[in-house]
């Protein structure tokens, strides 16, 4: 499933950083999603990318994490948890590319020049999926430093944040933030048992 997305996400995204009109039909654009009601920009934005090094990064942390998560699911399934490893992965990477935009959508609505690209908010999902599971392990900050998941998982949330109010910087930290807190939130939407599991990682249980 990793490999198939990466390879959807990798030949849209290529043809529309040459074919402008592709691009303009793709992105996401909230007054246009609310004015012309094109709900499909929720999902598509995620195809396309603001430039070929926006698109690895993206991809090189999707194939990473991604292949976690298919273990994770793959191990889910066979205790019970869950059925159909493959539509839990879809729900989780769509789910987060469409739940990252809320605040963006109701940010700019109103905003006719307002446009964002790309599948972070999707990603940051999978990672804080890991991360729910794995909270103890090592993750690199600023991709130098190697912390616990879960305090890279804080530093990942506070810095969104911040840089959301900040702004200036043409990057949509608030999909960052939203889609990192869905991907943390989906194992407790599959089963709110799993909680157990994410504190006996931390030794409080």
């Amino acid at each position: 499933m990793t490999y198939a997305i990466i390879i959807i996400t990798s030949l849209v995204s290529a043809v529309a950083l040459r074919n402008g009109e592709l691009m303009q039909r793709l992105l996401l654009s909230p007054y246009l999603v609310f004015r012309n009601r094109q709900w499909y920009r929720l999902i598509t934005h995620a195809l396309v990318h603001a430039n070929y090094l926006h698109l690895i990064v993206n991809m090189i942390v999707l194939l990473s994490f991604g292949k976690a998560v298919e273990s994770i699911l793959r191990q889910l399934n066979m205790e019970g948890v869950i059925g159909h490893p493959a539509l839990h992965y879809l729900m989780l990477y769509l789910g987060g590319a469409v739940v990252a935009t809320l605040t963006t959508l109701k940010k700019f609505r109103n905003d006719y020049s307002y446009q964002s690209v790309g599948a972070s908010g999707a990603v940051s999902g999978m990672i804080f999926f890991c991360i729910f599971f794995y909270p103890l392990n090592k993750l690199y900050l600023m991709g130098i430093l190697p912390i616990p998941g879960i305090l890279f998982a804080v530093a990942y949330l506070i810095y969104s944040n911040y840089m959301s109010r900040k702004g200036g910087d043409n990057i949509n930290h608030d999909a960052h933030f939203v889609g990192a807190v869905f991907g943390f939130i989906y194992p407790l939407l599959i089963s709110p048992k799993l909680i157990t599991v994410f504190l006996k990682q931390l030794g409080l249980m």
